[in-house]
């Protein structure tokens, strides 16, 4: 699997009822978890006082991780993603290969 650093921004649309932020919000947790599970969802941060998330994510391609990952995620319509495809630098000192 690949790995991906995936800023998201979530915009709530105007006129959208609290029960519905609340539906999703609560669907959306449920997602994460799964996603977790499989592997698909490595980390998840908030920056201080902000209402956006960086995360590392994990898919075979960055086709599949829009598709079948991040596509999958109750709130991705109401989404604004960055995404920037990783690789392991020779001096990551969590690199778990060792060949030079």
């Amino acid at each position: 699997m690949r790995e991906f650093l995936v800023e998201i921004t979530t915009t709530i649309p105007d006129g959208t009822s609290q029960d519905e932020v609340d539906r999703r919000r609560a669907a959306e947790a449920a997602r994460a978890r799964e996603l977790a599970d499989t592997g698909n969802l490595a980390r998840l941060w908030r920056p201080v006082g902000e209402l956006r998330s960086i995360g590392v994510w994990r898919a075979a391609d960055e086709d599949e991780l829009h598709e079948k990952v991040l596509g999958t995620l109750p709130l991705r319509p109401w989404m604004t993603l960055t995404v920037i495809a990783l690789e392991s630098h020779p001096n990551d000192p969590g690199r778990s290969d060792t060949t030079t």
